[in-house]
């Protein structure tokens, strides 16, 4: 069946509204599927499924962990005010502030976009990113696509990159739990350090991510493995973002009974 957990809006780091990522949806016949924007639910309410579709409420919460940034999904959580939203509410105002410090260190350096260019680019956004710095940086003609942005500006010893502060793995997966929801490993093949993925289990991890674009067969079959050993649900997403840089769209074409399991959970 098709199938996709995990993709994102205009309300943080894509290129499409809610309403037209849902219709995308329904034009690759996408049966099940979650908008999992980063640190915030606010595409939810902004949309109408495609007709027969069955929506499961999803977030992506950005979490740091050992010095690596690590992605937790929470899946089946209210849309009303709860510890969650506190939550990712202090994730938001530390991504404001780290964007502040990108562009503050980019002016430094020579690349004179503003503060408000990076709000441009987010217009739409209530969880800010590098990837709106990066367009920042094209729209003023100072970089030629997002990849060059982050190979050469954005990431660890470059002049525009700031550390992430964003709230712990626990501290996501017991605020997912305290509302009842499902806390999932998202993309665990681009964790830098695999081997923490049993210590993120024991913080309460409830399953992996193990349907991805970029996983190939042999990761698959690792964290399919992983998954059934250790009784964690699977699930699958293609984190589509921009078709101008995920040629692929939307949807996964999965096994049902691999993730059933997951399905009879957030039912």
């Amino acid at each position: 069946m098709i199938v996709d957990f995990h993709s994102h809006t205009y309300e943080s780091d894509g290129t499409l509204s809610p309403q037209a990522l849902a219709d995308f949806m329904g034009e690759r016949g996408v049966e099940i599927f979650s908008i999992s924007d980063h640190d915030t639910l606010s595409a939810y309410g902004a949309f109408e499924p495609p007709a027969g579709a069955r929506v499961v409420t999803g977030v992506e919460i950005n979490t740091t962990y050992r010095d690596n940034e690590v992605h937790v999904l929470g899946y089946g959580v209210p849309l009303t005010p709860s510890p969650l939203h506190e939550l990712v509410a202090s994730n938001v105002t530390a991504r404001r502030e780290r964007v502040d410090r990108m562009v503050a260190q980019l002016r430094r350096a020579g690349y004179g976009i503003t503060a408000e260019d990076v709000l441009r680019e987010g217009e739409h956004a209530h969880a800010l990113g590098r990837p709106h710095v990066a367009k920042a940086l094209i729209r003023a003609g100072m970089v030629p696509d997002v990849d060059y942005a982050f190979r050469h500006l954005l990431r660890a010893g470059k002049p525009g990159y700031v550390p992430s502060a964003h709230v712990t793995p626990r501290e996501a997966i017991d605020a997912i739990h305290s509302v009842g929801g499902i806390a999932v490993l998202a993309h665990p093949g681009r964790l830098k350090d695999r081997s923490m993925i049993p210590h993120l289990v024991e913080l309460g991890v409830d399953g992996l991510e193990v349907f991805y674009p970029l996983h190939d067969a042999e990761d698959v079959a690792q964290f399919r493995d992983m998954a059934n050993r250790l009784q964690l649900f699977m699930t699958a997403g293609a984190d589509f973002h921009d078709i101008r840089y995920h040629t692929r769209g939307v949807g996964m074409n999965v096994d049902l009974e691999d993730i059933r399991p997951f399905l009879d959970r957030v039912a």
